[in-house]
């Protein structure tokens, strides 16, 4: 009931601003939220029912997260940038009961149509067929705070290398605690901007969580235009945010005179993580902002959580955070054995006692990333003599480019029903922007020969069944691609010549 709880000490604050410019209320959310739950448990659901949320950047999103973590329900926020089965295969392998649908997502109807366990689909800003509409079904119902919540939570879809993507379940609720609003310098004062898609774990965590729990106001945006940014943080005064690395980019090559012109000095804490940052931009980014970036390295499953200040990475460059002390983590060989300081392996994270996560009905997949009571994420990196890490690698599978994470499997899945191609191995080739980018490399069957319109062909086949974020963006021919003997494709192997020369950092 934590934003029953600023309504009722600052009803008339605002706390949400759309990406139009109007504003809302922490009276109006709260009672929205509250209307939901009723609206919910009218139709059958309790605690422990897991509704979607297929939804942009928009003040309701955060209506229908409060509502869910005082109704007890498991929330899933869905990538709206999906194609209409694969939001269909989440809807229905989360076992949601109820969705709310965005009107601007185009996909969202085809979607629901195969998820038969739905028993309420509720259309935001505008009308969904066979959706009832959202302000409809909440004028119906009563606003008033209720009376006997339960916390709820968030369950987040992450993709794995080969498969569906899983749910990452966690049994015990998220609660933001107070002693991470102060390290974060979180106060009802502050003003945060969520710069990026809600439905990702780090903004719905640093830019939503967080500031909801400290009664702060929180600017939606709903797309990235950086002039834009740059004028909302010097004109809303921006006090926090979480960017990626090619934000930072595209803010330190605006023209020296735009820069110059908005003030930036309410910045007091950005958050960053999830892809590559060159040294060079942050170093760029503390300059022009002062030392206020902080990095963190996790994923959605968790981990032992690194962070670093701006002060102490100037110190360690490249470094991710020291060892942290609640929770341990540990760097293991191919063998299972702890490397020594220096050497590089792969990185395990401790569970915390409660056991932390699960992935959504596979227990297969669960035991298969874990050592004991710890579990790796896949990456590689190690520890100086100092205890910090710095990460050197990744798996060979997940490709990060703009601090997305894309799975090479789901994009051969689809290249490989092309009728020249044979085989498939996309990987993830450097670009000085982007971190990484998407390749396909293509072994075509015999009867036809490479062409540059053969390659557009196969990438244009490609584009009619993938979201574009993950349709490759080049194509290379080869006359064979590497498998082991259990026959999966050797990315490594594929992707070595793309990086030879240059060092693959997250």
């Amino acid at each position: 009931m934590t934003t029953a709880v600023w309504a009722s000490v600052q009803p008339e604050a605002i706390a949400v601003v759309d990406p139009d410019g109007s504003s809302h209320t922490f009276q109006a959310v709260n009672a929205n939220a509250n209307r939901i739950v009723r609206y919910l448990r009218g139709a059958g659901l309790s605690a422990g029912d897991a509704i979607a949320l297929v939804c942009t950047n928009r003040h309701e999103f955060i209506e229908v997260l409060a509502a869910a973590l005082r109704g007890g329900f498991r929330l899933t926020p869905v990538n709206w940038h999906l194609t209409a089965d694969e939001i269909g295969y989440i809807l229905k392998d989360c076992e949601a009961k109820a969705v709310f649908g965005d009107a601007r997502v185009d996909s969202v109807a085809l979607a629901a149509r195969q998820a038969p366990a739905l028993r309420c689909k509720v259309a935001i800003g505008g009308s969904i067929e066979g959706f009832q509409p959202y302000d409809k079904v909440l004028e119906a119902e009563d606003s008033s705070d209720i009376t006997d919540p339960t916390p709820g939570n968030t369950m987040l879809y992450t993709s794995g290398t080969t498969g569906r993507p899983k749910g990452v379940y966690r049994a015990s609720p998220t609660i933001i605690a107070k002693a991470a609003l102060d390290q974060r310098l979180f106060d009802r004062t502050s003003i945060s901007l969520c710069a990026g898609p809600a439905y990702h774990a780090a903004p719905l965590s640093f830019d939503i969580r967080y500031p909801m729990a400290a009664g702060s106001r929180i600017v939606l945006l709903e797309k990235w235009d950086t002039r834009q940014v740059l004028a909302m943080i010097s004109e809303r005064r921006i006090t926090h945010t979480h960017l990626v690395p090619i934000m930072f980019q595209r803010l330190l090559a605006l023209p020296e005179d735009v820069k110059a012109s908005q003030d930036v000095s309410s910045l007091k804490f950005i958050l960053h993580g999830a892809a590559p940052c060159p040294p060079d931009v942050k170093q760029a980014m503390i300059r022009w902002v002062g030392p206020i970036l902080n990095e963190y390295y996790a994923g959605s499953e968790g981990g032992a959580g690194f962070t670093i200040s701006s002060p102490e990475w100037l110190t360690k460059p490249g470094s991710v955070g020291k060892r942290p002390t609640a929770l341990g983590s540990k760097i293991l060989d191919e063998a299972g054995a702890e490397c020594p300081i220096g050497v590089a392996g792969t990185i395990y994270h401790q569970l915390p006692a409660d056991g932390g996560f699960t992935y959504f009905k596979d227990e297969a997949k669960t035991q298969s990333n874990r050592v004991g009571d710890y579990f790796t994420m896949g990456d590689v990196g190690y520890f100086d003599e100092d205890g910090y890490l710095f990460l050197t690698g990744r798996n060979a599978e997940t490709i990060i480019s703009g601090g997305v994470n894309i799975y090479p499997q789901e994009v051969d899945n689809e290249l490989i029903k092309h009728d020249a191609v044979a085989d498939s191995a996309t990987v993830g080739v450097p670009h000085d922007e982007w971190g990484e980018q998407v390749k396909a490399v293509i072994l075509l069957k015999p009867g036809f020969e490479p062409s540059d319109k053969l390659a557009q062909e196969i990438l244009d086949f490609g584009r009619n069944a993938l979201p574009a974020f993950k349709v490759p963006r080049s194509l290379d021919f080869v006359s064979d691609l590497p498998r082991s003997a259990a026959g999966k494709i050797q990315r490594n192997k594929v992707r070595a010549p793309y990086w030879e020369g240059r060092a693959r950092q997250i």
